[in-house]
């Protein structure tokens, strides 16, 4: 079976449709070298080589020979020789799986440099610094990648990586001669901090350097394909939702250098700006550096042109000027790409003493408005077909154009304080506060404020409601926080970790900054990223936007199916029909009893020690119950509304920490005892089954009967009013044919009483 394949000199073994063979990156290097663009000679050895290497934990005979026969092909491209002490050729390997999943696996560059191989090199390109700076960016990479990531080293808290234990000694030869930028140090620098690195290494790990190209190149390859396993890629998979046994295909290329001195320089750039979408080449480079001194934030890239600039970069020269012939190569491999992957890309260059090369290219990522205006302005070109618009913008990307978010000019210029999960999208900006109740004291004196918890419960709803966004320190996707502001369409980030909340003194620490409470923040729901101080927010003006409404009539015009909405409330409703919606196909009642006004009531009916209090406090929810119905039907009035019973476990209702127990016993006149007690006995474990759904309505027939005459009433006094309302009940979670035919008995003998007491016909 052939394990590795080759690409260069016009020619490649692979294709653009080979990527779960080749990986994304090892297919669009052969396409990219296919079609006529510079990329260095090379080869990848493939995802199965990869899954049988982590089954095996060995290397099989014929990717050793393979890998040799692909060298000497590279070796003749390029007239250097791997590992000869004269004319010596270096290497990069680099990950490419199937996916795009950046910055989680690894990459070791200048493979092939030793000891033996440097005056080769001095007197290839007549210049040490060069080749020291080289030889320094290895002997980091590789002692971080290969000698201990790929070890499975763990460092103990409060100890150093060995690649922080190297950047320490950097920074002190930096400091001692009074150095501010990496460029700066002279070769002599360099070949000082090589050794005095070598030793570390040796100190720390207890093994050398390898100075062997041999050992070199299979050790980074061998990393590389255990790097599928390391920790955070597994957690990228896991959010991505990447199958594990895909594994990781190697990328092996002649090296180019973009650090050979000011005619020399490496990029990584969108054709298309990935914030808004709009048809303009938008990137970073930098001069005299390496791939990871762009994206590693040691240096400020320069803008690639005027469209890029911020505010960190506006006084940087950009790459159109300075180097105007690079430039124009990139404009017109740009050109090239687009029309031959009918997609924006996000590439990466290096050019060597003023000859361009082309390292990679794939499908870029964008937010929802660049997804939505990319895709409509590749329609007007005639580049994609309209179904192929159509799914080039996902649900997602919809979801996000539909809320306020921060303006993304704005964005790119401020520091991310830290990052959660993205739990509600759109943007939002406030002040801290750490309670519910402060939250809507604040919000009704005209205060925006966000609401900073641990985790959110039921008792936090009206400070939620009040709060422009919420943060939150733990729970997922599937949290209290993330359920209920998903539902309102409002902005929150869960999870972030990096968050400690010191309730005493109102401060939070966020990613190590300590604000105080009422100090503003900023969140992207859409991205998870927090920012410090108030920043610009973007409302979405749908019904003016001419390029959202195209492509809404483009679904239009394809969709096989009727579209319902799910909403809870009239003013989501009203949203809703605007989008041409043709009904509710949800309506989810248990979101309508989390309401301050209405909570208190339902907790005395799960505390009921009996079936007439239990009806008591069940009937005094009817009339906020009818009062929902009947304004969620007028505004969907001739259009069906599927309304589902209440559905969640009663436990949900009930408060959750101590001090809101002893609060709530207090309130009602029972013991703190009772209410725990009770709260353990409703406790459900499983989502599916259990004391919820239909049994609800079975155990506490009141339930079903006070939703049922509130739904059959609202309809009746509606029907007088000249409205056609057409209310469809969900009887939920059946899980027996019995359960049904109990509930629906009583909804049906419900609609008989209404029937006779308003002198009307209700179908049922």
């Amino acid at each position: 079976m052939k394990q590795a394949y080759f690409f260069g000199k016009g020619q490649a073994d692979g294709k653009s449709s080979d990527s779960k063979l080749l990986g994304g990156k090892g297919a669009n290097l052969a396409e990219m070298t296919k079609i006529g663009l510079p990329v260095p000679p090379g080869f990848t050895i493939t995802t199965e080589c990869c899954i049988e290497y982590l089954k095996k934990n060995q290397f099989s005979d014929i990717l050793e020979d393979d890998v040799h026969n692909m060298i000497r092909k590279i070796e003749s491209i390029m007239g250097n020789q791997f590992g000869n002490i004269k004319t010596p050729l270096l290497l990069s390997v680099r990950s490419g799986a199937r996916q795009s999943m950046p910055g989680m696996m690894e990459t070791v560059l200048n493979v092939g440099l030793t000891e033996k191989t440097i005056p080769g090199l001095i007197k290839i390109f007549k210049d040490k610094r060069f080749v020291y700076d080289a030889y320094r960016r290895l002997i980091m990479m590789y002692s971080d990648v290969v000698m201990e990531k790929a070890e499975g080293i763990v460092i103990p808290n409060g100890q150093l990586s060995i690649r922080e234990e190297l950047e320490v000694i950097m920074e002190d030869i930096k400091t001692k001669n009074n150095i501010t930028y990496d460029s700066e140090l002279s070769a002599n620098q360099l070949k000082e901090m090589s050794l005095l690195f070598k030793k570390k290494i040796k100190l720390k790990l207890g093994k050398r350097f390898p100075d062997n190209p041999k050992k070199q190149l299979w050790g980074a390859i061998e990393a590389v394909f255990k790097s599928w396993n390391g920790k955070r890629a597994i957690h990228y998979r896991k959010i991505e939702k990447i199958p594990n046994h895909w594994g990781t295909a190697v990328n092996v290329q002649a090296m180019v250098f973009g650090n050979l001195g000011n005619q020399s320089g490496t990029g990584v750039a969108f054709t298309r700006n990935p914030s808004t979408g709009s048809n303009q080449f938008y990137g970073e480079w930098l001069i005299n550096a390496q791939g990871e001194d762009v994206v590693s934030g040691i240096r400020t890239p320069n803008p690639i042109n005027h469209y890029s600039r911020n505010k960190e970069s506006k006084g940087l020269p950009n790459l159109e000027i300075s180097f105007p012939n690079i430039y124009s190569q990139l404009i017109k491999i740009k050109d090239i790409l687009e029309d031959h992957f009918k997609d924006m890309q996000d590439i990466e260059f290096t050019f060597q003493n003023n000859i361009l090369w082309m390292l990679q290219t794939r499908r870029g990522k964008r937010n929802g408005r660049a997804a939505l205006n990319i895709a409509m302005d590749m329609l007007k070109k005639k580049l994609i077909s309209e179904a192929e618009a159509i799914n080039r913008v996902s649900t997602n990307n919809l979801e996000e154009i539909m809320h306020p978010m921060i303006n993304p000019e704005k964005e790119k210029n401020h520091k991310i304080l830290a990052s959660g999960l993205p739990a509600g999208p759109g943007g939002a900006c406030g002040q801290i506060v750490l309670d519910a109740d402060a939250a809507e004291i604040l919000n009704k004196k005209g205060h925006s404020v966000i609401l900073i918890r641990n985790e959110t419960s039921p008792e936090d709803i009206h400070g939620m409601h009040a709060s422009q966004g919420i943060l939150t320190a733990k729970g997922g996707m599937t949290s209290h926080a993330a359920l209920v502001a998903r539902g309102w369409g409002k902005c929150c980030i869960v999870g972030c970790s990096s968050m400690i909340i010191d309730l005493n003194n109102k401060l939070v620490t966020i990613g190590g900054e300590e604000l105080k409470e009422g100090d503003w923040i900023s969140l992207n729901g859409s991205t998870g990223n927090i920012y410090k101080d108030q920043m610009d927010l973007i409302n979405p003006d749908l019904a003016n936007d001419k390029i959202f409404k195209q492509f809404l009539n483009l679904c239009d015009k394809h969709r096989t199916i009727k579209i319902r909405t799910n909403v809870d409330t009239p003013l989501d409703a009203k949203q809703a029909l605007k989008f041409k919606c043709e009904g509710v196909g949800l309506c989810r009642t248990e979101h309508m009893f989390f309401e301050p006004d209405r909570i208190t009531a339902m907790r005395e009916m799960i505390l009921a020690e009996n079936s007439k209090d239990r009806k008591k406090a069940v009937m005094e929810l009817l009339p906020y119950q009818k009062q929902d119905f009947y304004d969620l039907l007028k505004v969907m009035s001739g259009l069906p509304v599927t309304i589902r019973l209440l559905d969640p476990p009663l436990h949900e209702f009930l408060p959750q920490t101590e001090e809101q127990i002893l609060h709530l016993a207090d309130e009602m006149g029972i013991t703190s005892k009772t209410i725990y007690d009770r709260i353990d006995s409703l406790h459900e474990l499983n989502p599916m089954l259990g004391h919820r759904g239909c049994r609800l309505g079975i155990v506490y027939p009141e339930i079903t009967i006070m939703q049922a005459q509130a739904i059959f009433e609202a309809c009746a006094e509606l029907m007088n009013d000249g409205f056609y309302p057409i209310p469809e009940i969900m009887v939920p979670l059946v899980g027996s044919v019995n359960e049904f035919s109990d509930q629906k008995s009583l909804i049906v003998r419900k609609a008989k009483q209404v029937e006779k007491k308003w002198v009307l016909k209700l179908i049922i």
